[in-house]
């Protein structure tokens, strides 16, 4: 029998550890799913990175448009300047230009791989899109057009209206195609603009099947009125598993684990100060009151300003108990995952920190910028061990920090009669949503 072929779109930048955990957690339910050989092709905006993964995948491409923040950011790198800089601008400007070029000579190539050709641009992802037996949007939060607690502003409506096109561009070639198209467990909307709500109308309704991992994606799709067959479900992340413990004797036991960040853009300098120093004092006070010792697990280390890294760092420096505190950067997300589940609490500004800590029954408050994260506890029934960052400041973070130590062990006890629970949905729904795929082998 011939390998079940598997083209996967919209895989993001590995730097990114909920990345990783997304990639590796849907290539590894597709292959319990799939009785046989499965042979993947993926395409992606962060080639290198995907690839030294070491995933069981036979190609790894490009995605038909490429995304102008994600250029920008690699052209930054090579030459070394910052988001801020002129040059950056103008290399975004041109590459958001550059899109409806690429556009157009993908739907020529397009037309001519369908017709028995070679395309001219890009043509091996036409082959693979065109020879697999499905199309997978990958697990993540593809279509949106913004955070939900977050201000709206030209950076972010011009990137998000970039991405919307370019995974738009990528769903209607492979229907183009003749490809079934599924989408795994996304985060869908919110969509605050006319573009967005047409776009994703445009794009949604031509899935055969929509899997979302929260009740507030799931709510948004309707509201739109997307016509296309749709479950909901939770974060294929929560089948993650670890390995290879980081060694943390040299910190006394209870542990907290912190992964702090925001979007670029998002939060004014004043908001990033309160958000820094609200941190310190409220890790400050937890290690004078309850004995914690604080390691940061940075989980998106981008090398721009204010990544993960760096405001662990600056979280640090405002820290009077800097002795009791270290920051932990770990290489794979199964370490990352494997040093989170010591933790005995967690606190998390991104989600899949917050995910991979739960999914270990660790007592975790999340720190929400999107629906994405407030849905996820709504439905582990958790909604009190979530601070929106409109409201957060450090006497609601010490606050919540309190509650949480303080429910613990009914915390953990919930999490292990939930999680189970989910992980099983996840594993259905991904099953349910193949299937139709499976059976024209």
């Amino acid at each position: 029998m011939d390998a079940f072929k598997v083209h996967i779109i919209h895989v993001g930048n590995m730097a990114n550890k909920g990345t990783q955990a997304l990639l590796k957690s849907d290539i590894y339910v597709l292959r319990n799913i799939v009785n046989g050989d499965v042979a993947f092709s993926v395409s992606t905006t962060d080639i290198e990175g995907v690839k030294r993964l070491n995933l069981p995948l036979n190609s790894v491409l490009p995605p038909m448009v490429d995304i102008p923040y994600e250029k920008a950011d690699a052209f930054a790198k090579r030459f070394r300047f910052s988001r801020a800089s002129f040059n950056y601008k103008v290399f975004a400007v041109g590459s958001l230009t550059f899109m409806l070029f690429q556009a157009s000579m993908s739907a020529v190539s397009a037309v001519m791989v369908k017709w028995g050709l070679k395309g001219f641009y890009r043509s091996e992802v036409l082959e693979h899109m065109k020879n697999s037996d499905v199309v997978v949007s990958y697990s993540d939060e593809n279509f949106k057009e913004t955070a939900s607690f977050l201000p709206l502003n030209v950076y972010w409506v011009l990137t998000w209206w970039s991405m919307l096109f370019s995974r738009t561009w990528d769903v209607l070639t492979a229907k183009f195609l003749g490809r079934r198209v599924v989408m795994f467990p996304n985060s869908v909307g919110p969509f605050r603009t006319r573009v967005g709500r047409l776009l994703a109308k445009l794009v949604l309704n031509r899935f055969d099947y929509i899997l979302v991992r929260e009740p507030i994606s799931f709510e948004a799709i309707n509201l739109l009125g997307i016509k296309s067959p749709k479950k909901l479900t939770s974060d294929t992340s929560l089948l993650l598993t670890g390995k290879d413990t980081m060694n943390l004797s040299s910190l006394p036991h209870p542990l907290i684990g912190v992964s702090p960040g925001f979007y670029a853009h998002s939060l004014s300098q004043k908001e990033v100060d309160r958000y820094i120093v609200g941190h310190a004092k409220a890790l400050d006070d937890a290690i004078e009151k309850y004995g914690f010792s604080v390691v940061f697990l940075p989980h998106y280390v981008s090398g721009f300003r204010y990544d993960d890294l760096e405001v662990s760092r600056l979280i640090l420096l405002q820290m009077k108990n800097k002795e009791r505190a270290k920051i932990v950067e770990l290489g794979s997300v199964e370490e990352f995952k494997s040093t989170l589940d010591c933790m005995d609490m967690v606190i998390s500004s991104k989600m899949h920190p917050a995910v991979l800590a739960t999914s270990g029954c660790v007592p975790t408050l999340c720190i929400a910028y999107d629906q994405k994260q407030s849905g996820f506890f709504k439905r582990l029934d958790l909604d009190d061990c979530v601070i929106s960052i409109q409201e957060f400041s450090y006497e609601r973070l010490f606050l919540k920090i309190e509650h949480v130590w303080s429910k613990r062990d009914e915390i953990r006890k919930m999490l292990k009669e939930k999680v189970p629970l989910l992980q099983n949905e996840v594993r259905e729904a991904i099953k349910h949503a193949i299937t139709p795929s499976l059976e024209f082998m």
